[in-house]
C-alpha cells in the first residue's frame, strides 16, 4: 500500500480500496492503474529505459536523452526497521516492564502497539524470516548459523529464489544500510575469502557496519565495515559499540539526505543488545542500583499489574505459573540475591542504554524533517528473553556453549566487574522468565509465547491516523516484509536477478493500522525450534511440552515425535496460555497436530531434532579446509573466524612458528584463537615462549619456557596430544624451541564445542580481547614472523602411552 501524501490522512484502508491493483506475474505495475509511476517493478532489476533522443552525424543533428534512472514510487516513505536482541514481552516499559525504554515509549504514544506479534524463538531464524518474508525453515534457517546441518530447512544457505527487503528496496530506488548484528552468514562463509553473496552487501544493502556472528562485546566488538574487518579503538576507555553504531547510522542518514534529499532510505538497525554479554556504561548501571532487590517473582506480579493497567494484556489474562526448574526468589541465599539483583541491574542498563542510542537516531531523522514520513517498525526482541544464563547466571557465556559449570563464589567475588570488559556476563533464568511476563518459558522454546511473543510498535504519522492505540491481531515476523511493500507502494517481485521468486509467505499488517477491530489476516502459523513446536490456527494453539529446559546445553535426547506431550490453548479467551485444554478437547488437539505436520512438510521443518550444542561442531557443515591437515599462515593474517579456521577441539594438534629475534629481543603474539573468554594462544612474553590455554575463564593452563630466546632464527613449537574418549577431555601440551623440549604440562580439560562466537584466529597480533591478561591487545610481534604452521595430528594416546610420553618429555627437558 503506497499512500500519496495528499491522500494519507484518509487512512490506508480507504486508499487501498480505491487504488490498489493486484498484479499477476508478467503484468505491469502501478502504471497500469493510471498512476505516475513509470516503472514496471515486478521483475528486478528494472530494465534500462530506451534512448528517446536522436543520433545524427553531428551534435546539431542529434537530440540528447539520458536514461531514466530507477526511483522509488512517488512519495514513498523512508523505512526504519529496528530489532533488538533477546528481549522478552514483559521487559520494556512500553509493554508494562521495569526497564525504561523512552524511545519505544515515544514511538508507541504516536503510533501503534501490536500485542500479538511473534518471532521464531531464536536469533538467526527470526532475522532470516524478517528480511525475506518467509518462514525460517523455508529460508534454510531452522537454527542459528553455528548449528547448520545438511537438510533443506537447516543448511543456512538462503536460496536466491527468496530475495528480501534489501534487494527489493534497493532495486526500487532506495538507499539501503544495515547497522549492527547480522548472524545470517553461513558459518563457513564468514572469512575474508567469502563468498559474500549472503553477507549484507550481497543482499541489497549498500552499506554494512556491524558484526557478523551471534554476539559481541560492547567494549571490544568484532566490527565489519561492508566486508572488511575493523578494529575498535582499544585505547579509548569510553568506547561503546551501541553508541558507535548510532553515530554511524546518524552520519549515514544525514549524508544520504544531504546529497539525495528526494531519495528514500531503508535502514535496518539491529543492536546486539540485550543478548549476552550484558554490557553497559557504569553510570547507566548505577541508575538501577537497588531497583531489583525484590526479586523475579515479585517483578512478575508488578509487571503483570502494569500490563493490565496500560492495556497490553486483556483484563481476564492470567499470570502463568513459574516454569518448571526455575527456583523461587525466596529460596536464594543473601549472597545469591545480591549477585542476581546486580545482574538484572546490568541487563536493564544495557537495554535502556541501547534504546537511548536508538532515540538519538530517531531524533536525527526528526531533525531532518523526515520522521513523519518514515515508517518505523520497532520490534523489541528477536525472541523471548534468554534463559541461557543458567540458574545462577554467568560470568562468561562461553561456559554455557561448552557445558562448563561456573563457581558461584567466583561470581560473588567479581560482582563489581559485571557489565564491564572483563566479563561476558548473563543473568539467571529467573530474570529471563520475569522478562517474559505473563507467559511460560523463554527464548529457544518455540512452543510457548515466552519464547515467541515480542512487543512491536509501528510509527508512521503520515500514513497512520490512529495514535497511541493497541492492536491485538495475531501476526508473525514474516509479515513485516509485505507490510513494508504495501506501505511503500512496491509490488512483490516475481523475478530478481533472473531468478524466479518463491512467493512471500507473510501477510501485510497494514489493514490493522486504522482498523483495530479487524479480524486477524494471519489464520495459521507454525512454530518449531529444537523439536519444541506449536501450531496456531484461528484462535487455537497446540503446543508440545518442553522436555529439557533452555538453560541446559547438553540435553537428554527423547524421540522428537513420540517423546513429547501436547498442550492445547484457546487464546481468544486465554491470552497467556494459562489453561491447558488438551484433556477437554482431544479432537481439536488431534486436528491441530495433523495441521502442524502438514505445515512442517510444506515449509521444510523436517526432520525434527532436539539436540543443541552437538550441532555446534564445525564438522556438521561444509568447509574449504576440512580435507587438509596442515595450514600455513603468515604475519598479519587476522580475524579468521572459527568456521574457516583449523578445528583445534577434541583432537591432537601442533603449532609451529618460524621466527627471527632481533638484537635486544622480541615479544608478542605468534598465534591466538579466541580471546579473554576461551581459546589457546602461543606468544613470547619478555622473550620467553608461552602457550596459554583459556578454558572459558574457569581455568587457565600455561606452558612456559624458562629463558628468553636469543637473537637469531628460531622455531617455536607446541605439540598437544589429546586424551581422546570424549568431548572436552584433557591432554599433554609440550613446548619446544628449535626441536628441544623446554616445558611440558598436562591440561586437565579443553574446550569441547566452541571457542568463540565472535573472536578469531589471529597471526602476529591479537584482535578483540587477549587470550591472557599478561598482555594487552594487539600485542604485535616485534620480531620477524616468517610463518605459522598448524597441523592436525588427530591421534590420541592410551593412559599407558600418555605416562610414557610424559616421562620421556620430562627426561628430555631435564637433559
Amino acid at each position: 500500500m503506497h499512500i500519496p501524501r495528499s491522500s494519507r490522512i484518509a487512512g490506508p484502508a480507504m486508499v487501498l480500496a480505491a487504488s490498489i491493483v493486484l498484479l499477476a506475474p508478467g503484468q505491469g505495475s502501478a502504471q497500469d492503474a493510471g498512476t505516475k509511476d513509470p516503472f514496471v517493478r515486478n521483475a528486478l532489476p528494472i530494465p534500462d529505459s530506451p534512448f528517446k533522443g536522436k543520433i545524427g552525424l553531428r551534435p546539431e543533428d542529434s537530440e540528447k536523452d539520458f536514461p531514466v534512472e530507477v526511483s522509488a514510487p512517488p512519495d514513498a516513505p523512508n523505512v526504519l526497521l529496528i530489532l533488538t536482541d533477546d528481549v522478552g514481552f514483559g521487559a520494556s516499559s512500553t509493554f508494562g516492564g521495569p526497564i525504561p525504554t523512552e524511545t519505544f515509549d515515544r514511538l508507541a504514544a504516536e503510533g501503534l502497539r501490536f500485542t500479538q506479534f511473534h518471532t521464531t524463538a531464536l536469533c538467526s531464524p527470526t532475522r532470516a524470516a524478517l528480511l525475506t518474508g518467509r518462514n525460517h525453515h523455508s529460508v534454510s534457517t531452522g537454527g542459528i548459523m553455528e548449528i547448520g546441518v545438511g537438510y533443506p530447512g537447516y543448511n543456512t544457505l538462503i536460496s536466491q529464489s527468496k530475495r528480501g527487503l534489501g534487494d527489493i528496496l534497493k532495486l526500487n530506488g532506495y538507499n539501503t544500510a544495515w547497522f549492527g548484528k547480522n548472524h545470517n552468514v553461513p558459518d563457513w562463509h564468514t572469512s575474508q575469502a567469502g563468498p559474500f553473496d549472503l553477507w549484507p552487501v550481497g543482499l541489497g544493502f549498500e552499506y554494512f557496519y556491524g558484526f557478523v556472528g551471534g554476539d559481541t562485546s560492547q567494549w571490544a566488538p568484532a566490527i565489519v565495515e561492508n566486508t572488511r574487518p575493523v578494529e575498535p579503538p582499544h585505547a579509548d576507555s569510553d568506547y561503546n559499540f551501541d553508541k558507535d553504531m548510532a553515530d554511524r547510522a546518524i552520519n549515514w542518514v544525514r549524508m544520504q539526505k544531504a546529497v539525495a534529499p528526494d531519495k528514500p532510505f531503508f535502514v535496518y538497525y539491529a543492536p546486539g543488545t540485550a543478548h549476552a554479554p550484558h554490557h553497559a556504561p557504569k553510570d547507566w548501571i548505577e541508575k538501577f542500583a537497588g531497583k531489583f532487590d525484590h526479586g523475579w517473582d515479585e517483578q512478575r506480579e508488578m509487571t503483570f499489574a502494569r500490563q493490565k493497567e496500560i492495556g497490553v494484556v486483556p483484563e481476564n489474562t492470567e499470570l502463568t505459573a513459574r516454569s518448571a526448574g526455575i527456583e523461587p526468589w525466596e529460596d536464594q541465599t543473601d549472597d545469591q540475591k545480591k549477585v542476581f539483583a546486580r545482574m538484572m541491574e546490568v541487563y536493564a542498563a544495557a537495554l535502556s542504554h541501547a534504546d537511548h542510542q536508538i532515540g538519538r537516531l530517531v531524533e536525527a531523522i526528526d531533525d531532518l524533517g523526515e520522521l513523519d514520513d518514515t515508517i518505523v517498525i520497532y520490534i523489541m526482541g528477536d525472541n523471548g528473553a534468554s534463559a541461557e544464563g543458567s540458574p545462577q547466571g554467568l560470568l562468561n557465556e562461553m561456559t554455557f556453549f561448552n557445558n562448563i559449570p561456573e563457581d558461584f563464589d567466583e561470581l560473588l567475588a567479581r560482582i563489581d566487574e559485571l557489565g564491564g570488559p572483563m566479563t561476558f556476563n548473563h543473568y539467571p533464568v529467573g530474570w529471563a522468565h520475569a522478562m517474559d511476563t505473563p507467559f511460560q518459558w523463554t527464548k529457544q522454546v518455540a512452543s510457548h509465547f515466552g519464547g515467541t511473543r515480542n512487543g512491536m510498535v509501528v510509527h508512521w504519522p503520515a500514513g497512520i491516523r490512529a495514535k497511541g492505540e493497541v492492536r491485538s491481531q495475531f501476526h508473525h515476523v514474516i509479515d513485516v516484509l509485505p507490510t513494508v511493500l504495501e506501505a511503500t507502494g512496491i509490488v512483490e517481485p516475481n523475478r530478481v536477478y533472473g531468478v524466479d521468486q518463491a512467493p512471500v509467505e507473510g501477510v501485510s499488517m497494514a489493514y490493522a493500522f486504522d482498523d483495530g477491530a479487524a479480524d486477524s489476516a494471519r489464520k495459521t502459523q507454525y512454530f518449531e525450534m529444537f523439536a519444541n513446536r506449536a501450531i496456531y490456527n484461528d484462535g487455537w494453539v497446540a503446543t508440545t511440552t518442553p522436555t529439557s529446559p533452555p538453560w541446559v546445553s547438553l540435553v537428554q535426547a527423547v524421540d522428537p515425535i513420540d517423546g513429547y506431550e501436547w498442550e492445547l490453548y484457546n487464546i481468544r479467551e486465554d491470552f497467556s496460555q494459562a489453561e491447558n485444554l488438551a484433556a477437554d478437547e482431544p479432537e481439536k488437539l488431534r486436528e491441530l497436530q495433523r495441521l502442524f505436520y502438514m505445515e512442517a512438510v510444506k515449509y521444510n521443518v523436517l526432520p525434527l531434532d532436539g539436540t543443541k550444542v552437538e550441532r555446534l561442531d564445525v564438522s556438521n557443515r561444509p568447509s574449504n579446509i576440512r580435507h587438509l591437515n596442515a595450514f600455513t599462515y603468515y604475519d598479519g593474517m587476522i580475524r579468521i573466524p572459527e568456521g574457516s579456521a583449523p578445528d583445534l577441539k577434541n583432537k591432537s594438534f601442533g603449532i609451529k612458528a618460524a621466527i627471527g629475534i632481533p638484537d635486544g629481543g622480541a615479544e608478542g603474539v605468534l598465534m591466538t584463537q579466541g580471546g579473554r573468554f576461551a581459546g589457546p594462544g602461543l606468544y613470547l612474553l619478555e622473550g620467553k615462549p608461552v602457550f596459554h590455554y583459556n578454558l572459558a575463564g574457569v581455568e587457565r593452563y600455561q606452558v612456559e619456557g624458562p629463558d628468553a630466546l636469543p637473537p637469531g632464527s628460531h622455531t617455536v613449537t607446541v605439540d598437544f596430544v589429546y586424551d581422546g574418549d570424549g568431548v572436552g577431555k584433557g591432554g599433554v601440551a609440550t613446548l619446544s624451541v628449535d626441536g628441544v623440549v623446554v616445558a611440558s604440562e598436562r591440561l586437565p580439560r579443553t574446550i569441547g564445542y566452541r571457542m568463540s562466537l565472535d573472536e578469531t584466529l589471529d597471526i602476529g597480533s591479537d584482535t578483540g580481547t587477549p587470550i591472557s591478561e599478561d598482555y594487552q591487545v594487539p600485542f604485535e610481534f616485534t620480531g620477524d614472523l616468517d610463518s605459522v604452521v598448524i597441523s592436525i595430528t588427530e591421534h590420541a594416546l592410551s593412559e599407558e602411552q600418555l605416562r610414557a610420553y610424559r616421562e620421556n618429555q620430562t627426561r628430555a627437558y631435564s637433559q
